[in-house]
């Protein structure tokens, strides 16, 4: 049984593949949040549209995030991620590297059986956290507004 390559970087292909439809996706929650800002849309704004907003708001805000930490990957070597392994691990052997997209990191692992993430910034994950989070507080709060909004509109209505 063949083993496998301890020194795994982060598939080129699957990390371009995700840069291009992130971006896409990204392009597209920014030009619809951009189009909700037009003076007719701003007058005629409920609750629950704002909460909404400020949900995709967050979940654009989040993938940039994650673009951005995917750029830090995109145009390393193998050598290159070597050499990063080697200063954080001060002197110590690198056994093997991996890359992970979720959460996004690149991990080296020395022969003491140490682990550090290395090139994608440590604030990375932490702050997709937190804005993941904000994001999903204010769609639930956006679902809650919008059917107590409905419920009182059929309680308004009069029946026959």
């Amino acid at each position: 049984m063949p083993m496998s390559d301890p020194y795994q970087a982060p598939d080129f292909t699957v990390l371009v593949t995700v840069l291009f439809t992130g971006l896409a996706a990204l392009l597209g929650l920014a030009g619809y949040l951009a189009s909700r800002l037009t003076r007719q849309n701003l007058g005629s704004r409920t609750p629950p549209t704002v909460w909404r907003e400020m949900s995709l708001t967050a979940v654009t805000g989040s993938l940039a995030l994650y673009l951005w930490g995917c750029l830090h990957l995109v145009f390393l070597e193998r050598q290159e991620i070597g050499n990063e392994c080697a200063k954080k691990a001060e002197g110590v052997r690198v056994a093997a590297f991996h890359g992970d997209f979720v959460p996004l990191r690149l991990v080296c692992r020395t022969d003491a059986d140490r682990s550090y993430t290395v090139v994608v910034p440590g604030y990375l994950n932490p702050s997709l956290a937190v804005l993941l989070l904000l994001a999903l507080a204010c769609a639930i709060t956006a679902a809650v507004l919008h059917r107590r909004q409905r419920t009182a509109k059929t309680e308004e209505r009069p029946t026959l």
